[in-house]
């Protein structure tokens, strides 16, 4: 809000009355519903709590913030004229300011403000300096009155105001930093502690208010660089000197002494976690709880103790009543006691009526955490996502647990941060490699060197082929360099480490929305664990791939309070699951996977029969893509119902073939996939070789020419599909081996090392080994075939009789089940890629095209790269930044994506993600398409030079202004 103290409140517009609020540190949800609500200045001076609470849904603490701080900046108005200008000098001391008070700024990314905002000066007592402060972090509480509650601080977030007797049960608070008292020997530092708790205990009891008195917390506008309620915690050298410092009850009460020992709890050091420091600070509290059985009936009289510094020694003060009124603790005056006293039994009343109340209130409904941790791990989708990466963080598993873990053997898991030195040995790292290949790593293997790229990076690690595992906290069987820590040892050597691990992997390694981060929390929650969710919650840029899974309500609590800093109560609410045991996860999340937990996978033998192929041993290769006999049988039910008609629309819009294509067209879910001609050939060639011969090679090499988009590959894996059952497909021996687009080099090459090694293994000779099987586009499959009749095979554009009249049947199913532009590289393939077909598509696709627009050029410049480059596409990332989309929603992205490329975008653009990284791009739906198009908007091959250079131009500019250092083509 530049300036915008300036300016009379009743003159702000929406957006400064919403920074005035981020300023004052009211929670973002409730900022956005005021903005929405068009608050301006001149409602923001008319509003109430009662508007803020039932039109707005705030809670009681925010509503009367907004209210207090609006009359306050009201008065400072009234009382203090502003400057027309401020001077140069006024300026730079305000802006060093700010520097000096950067160390007590919260981190989080819900803190940030823009530069030029300033906060409105309030008013303050004569002769004190104006101090902006910047909006901070709010946070809750302790759970008051609960026994073994795992809760941390973090230091520089914001409680609640102090705040008066409210219900009688919920309960008041009182801030004291004590900063200075801390410094003080034990006996002055016993008087001060005792003295301040049993005023304010005093005043809760007389009153019978339940509240809790929190030390460590700033109380006082004069503490510059604070805001009141801000936690900072204090040192605790010894926890007795606080615990024993109540002991002055007995010298300071001179009846009921017992009453107050039972209604004044023991202290609680909770600790204060500080992201900048490794020194150990706590908030101490004391809770107040004035039962009606112990309190009915009694006015309690205290005499506070203080040390003298006259007499270097504690003495007592006059005997006092206490009570609190409104957010203080005052003395009951002498012509009021009588009316006090008379007034008791209206209090004692309200009291047993309050806890009467509590004990009589309803439960609260059961929430339904199946279905909430379906739609959290699915990203409200019906299933988990196949190209999905998850990252998983935990901590030390129970023994019970790691007997239900088959969900997590299902996902695709990019890396493990584990916090328990004894998972290789006996927690979940031991289970899980018994079903997988995972590459043990400590997170300095995590650290990237200067002169090593990315790309070098993922490869050395293997990090798409197989699980990383990192041990955060050293391992038990690896001593060298892998000792495990303390807290605050960890923080000092290793939380540097974990931060460029986080960043690298969310920063440099998987684009935002392909990866969803899991809390695991299966025992209790140390500060490590908890710094590394503030790490991944910075590198995200927001919890909305952040879901935590935890069991045991009391582990959660301390992830819960320091979560709730970043993120607010609800946000880690919904994206929390509590309270459900592992054996329940386990069957839940195994409902929205594709593949059965149970499936199996089984290779052919040379005897007929078949073998068990072991998960892990399938991982160490690979790079291979292994067809089993059993490939896809482990397919659900309810994902082939669900999944089926998307998978098939997807091929026959120009997508690639998959196995589950063949699977389902083969178990008649879908319609059949036709077979070219040259099908037959191909399976031909592979069972001749498969026949015994004396002068068999144990090498057979089989060649497949194609046309670009004729269905050269489908062949290929119709080949391998049919196979799968007599021979190994991409496994010895012998092994049917697919190798699509790769030049002959790599071809020759891979044949000799094959060769060398069946002679290393002195295998037979005239023992076949391998067949290779070549797919490799062509602009002249049919020459290649004559060169090498017996070797090579062709698929073309052009369709046999037979297969004419095959296509033309199954055009009429799919047309009676798809728009035909939804198939149209089926249809194009059905008429045999007829050129007049091609044209009339191109021109009704360019019929009154918007030659300027946006889409267009995009659609050009696809075009373009299809035309002349084979496997060529564009990023989605750079697609949008082309189109200049700006996306609010990342859950929305994609839909807005679509929605920006129009009805011939849609039509044209075939969308595609890498199978490694899962980069979203697109291409044109076939190569002809691709031509046609450039040919008929175009024309001149000079125009398509200038095209090109076009095209280069705005990449560089991309490159440089929006994607730098990514991939944005792909040639």
């Amino acid at each position: 809000m530049a300036d915008g103290h300036e300016q009379p409140p009743e003159g702000w517009t929406e957006s400064q009355v919403s920074d005035w609020l981020k300023l004052i540190g009211v929670k973002k949800q409730y900022i956005e519903k005021l903005y929405e609500e068009e608050v301006d200045g001149k409602i923001l001076l008319a509003l109430d709590e009662n508007f803020l609470k039932s039109k707005i849904g705030m809670k009681f603490g925010p509503a009367h913030l907004i209210i207090q701080k609006r009359d306050e900046l009201i008065n400072s108005k009234e009382k203090s004229p502003v400057k027309k200008k401020a001077t140069s000098g006024g300026k730079k001391e305000l802006e060093q300011k700010n520097i000096d008070n950067k160390s007590v700024q919260s981190e989080g990314p819900l803190a940030q403000l823009p530069e030029k905002a300033q906060a409105v000066v309030t008013n303050r007592p004569a002769g004190k300096e104006q101090h902006v402060s910047p909006a901070k972090e709010d946070c809750r509480p302790r759970p008051f009155d609960q026994e073994g509650i795992d809760f941390i601080y973090v230091k520089h977030r914001v409680l609640q105001p102090e705040s008066g007797a409210f219900n009688l049960i919920s309960p008041c608070h009182e801030f004291k930093s004590l900063a200075t008292a801390t410094k003080l020997d034990r006996t002055r530092l016993q008087a001060k502690f005792a003295g301040e708790v049993l005023k304010f205990a005093t005043g809760c009891m007389n009153i019978r208010s339940n509240g809790t008195i929190h030390f460590g917390v700033m109380d006082s506008k004069d503490d510059v660089g604070y805001v009141h309620g801000e936690i900072i915690g204090i040192p605790v050298q010894e926890k007795d000197i606080y615990v024993d410092a109540l002991d002055y009850i007995e010298r300071s009460f001179s009846s009921g002494r017992d009453h107050v020992r039972e209604c004044v709890r023991p202290p609680r050091f909770i600790e204060v976690v500080d992201r900048e420091s490794t020194e150990k600070m706590y908030v101490v509290e004391v809770d107040i709880v004035p039962s009606i059985s112990i309190v009915k009936n009694k006015v309690y009289r205290v005499c506070l103790p203080k040390f003298a510094e006259a007499t270097n020694k504690v003495h007592f003060e006059k005997e006092t009543i206490l009570r609190r009124v409104g957010s203080k603790t005052e003395p009951v005056m002498e012509k009021d006691i009588s009316d006090f006293h008379e007034r008791m039994k209206d209090r004692d009343a309200q009291r047993e009526e309050a806890e009467n109340n509590l004990f009589l209130s309803a439960p609260d409904c059961c929430q339904d955490l199946g279905r909430k941790l379906k739609m959290l791990m699915t990203s409200g989708k019906k299933f988990i996502e196949k190209g999905k990466w998850f990252i998983l963080v935990t901590n030390k598993f129970n023994p019970d647990d790691l007997c239900n873990i088959e969900w997590l053997l299902n996902l695709n898991i990019f890396c493990v941060f584990d916090f328990d030195p004894d998972s290789k040995v006996s927690g979940l790292c031991s289970e899980y490699l018994q079903h997988h290949i995972a590459n043990m790593h400590s997170l300095q293997s995590y650290r990237i060197s200067g002169d090593m790229s990315i790309k070098e990076f993922t490869s050395n690690l293997h990090l798409f082929e197989q699980t990383s595992w990192i041990f955060c906290n050293g391992r038990s069987d690896f001593k060298v360099d892998e000792t495990t820590c303390d807290e605050m040892t960890w923080i000092k050597t290793k939380m540097t480490v974990l931060r460029e691990s986080v960043s690298l992997i969310c920063k440099q390694i998987l684009p935002k929305g392909i990866f969803q981060v899991v809390f695991l929390l299966t025992s209790p929650v140390d500060k490590p664990l908890l710094h590394t969710f503030y790490e991944f919650f910075t590198d995200m840029e927001g919890h909305e791939d952040i879901i935590c899974i935890c069991e045991s309500e009391k582990n959660f609590q301390k992830w819960q309070s320091f979560a709730e800093g970043s993120c607010g109560a609800e946000s880690v609410n919904n994206a929390s699951v509590v309270g459900m045991k592992m054996s329940h996860i386990n069957s839940t999340l195994q409902q929205v996977q594709s593949v059965e937990a149970s499936a199996k996978k089984h290779l052919p033998v040379f005897v007929k029969g078949t073998c068990l192929l072991e998960t892990t041993e399938e991982e160490k290769m690979y790079s291979l893509e292994i067809l089993t006999v059993d490939l896809c049988d482990g397919t659900t039910k309810e994902f082939i119902e669900e999944e089926k008609a998307n998978i098939d629309q997807q091929f026959y819009h120009g997508g690639r073939i998959n196995w589950l294509n063949l699977w389902l067209s083969d178990r008649k879910h879908v319609e059949e996939i036709i077979e070219r001609d040259a099908y037959q050939e191909v399976y031909t060639f592979v069972n001749d070789a498969l026949k015994s011969n004396a002068n068999q090679t144990p090498v057979n090499c089989i060649n497949i020419y194609h046309h670009p988009g004729s269905g050269g590959s489908t062949v290929a894996r119709q080949v391998l599909w049919n196979n799968r059952k007599s021979v190994r497909c991409a496994v010895c021996l012998p092994v049917l081996l697919l190798i699509e687009d790769s030049d002959k080099e790599y071809l020759d090459d891979l044949k000799n090392e094959l060769e060398v090694a069946t002679n290393t293994k002195r295998i037979q000779h005239a023992t076949l080994c391998f067949i290779l099987l070549s797919c490799r586009r062509s602009h002249d499959p049919e020459k290649r075939c004559k060169e090498s009749p017996l070797q090579n095979v062709s698929v073309t554009h052009k369709l046999s009789a037979q297969e004419k009249r095959k296509f033309a049947r199954k055009r009429e199913v799919l047309e009676a089940q798809y728009e035909p532009d939804f198939i149209l590289t089926f249809v194009l393939m059905s008429k045999g890629f007829d050129e007049k077909y091609v044209q009339q598509f191109v021109e009704h696709l360019l019929q009154g095209i918007n030659r300027q627009d946006v889409v267009t050029t995009l659609i050009l410049y696809v075009a373009l790269l299809n035309t002349y480059v084979q496997n060529s596409f564009i990023s989605q990332s750079h697609c949008e930044a082309l189109l200049g989309l700006t996306v609010r929603w990342e859950m929305f992205r994609q839909h807005e994506f679509e929605e920006s490329l129009g009805d011939r975008g849609k039509l044209v653009f075939l969308h595609l993600r890498d199978e490694k990284t899962h980069i979203e791009s697109i291409r044109i739906i076939h190569p002809l398409i691709a031509e046609e198009i450039l040919k008929q908007h175009l024309g001149n091959q000079q125009t398509r030079s200038s095209l090109a250079m076009d095209l280069l131009r705005d990449d560089v500019h991309l490159r440089e202004g929006v994607l730098e250092g990514r991939n944005i083509i792909h040639f």
